[in-house]
């Protein structure tokens, strides 16, 4: 699968990182992104997102899907330090992941958002 997309940083892989912003070496950023898309491909089952800088997403899988949410969750966070990360597990399997960011970088979380949305659309 083609991790780029026409909105991509330049030579980042990454639609929603502002180059500045995101510590992540380049070379790793391809990997990042199909961290996420993995993510979202086999475990994303809904998107609700009430501002411009708030998301909520809800995920489904194994019982050990919280941790890989919270490792994705830090390994982001830990380049792109705008982003707060709150995973919740309600239930075994059944996980809340919830993203903000600050409104001077609400253009990244609706680019985040976008690949999202993109495979929910593309699994109904």
């Amino acid at each position: 699968m083609d991790q780029s997309t026409s909105g991509d940083a330049p030579g980042t892989g990454l639609a929603w990182a502002d180059v500045e912003a995101c510590t992540l070496p380049t070379a790793d950023r391809p990997l990042r992104v199909a961290e996420f898309d993995d993510l979202f491909t086999t475990s994303l089952r809904s998107i609700d997102q009430p501002s411009d800088t708030y998301a909520h997403l809800v995920l489904t899988g194994n019982n050990e899907l919280a941790h890989r949410a919270r490792r994705l969750s830090e390994a982001e966070t830990a380049c792109c330090s705008f982003f707060t990360f709150t995973v919740s597990e309600p239930q075994p399997g059944h996980v809340s992941l919830d993203i903000e960011v600050p409104p001077a970088r609400a253009n990244v979380l609706t680019g985040l958002l976008d690949r999202a949305r993109a495979v929910l659309a593309a699994a109904s």
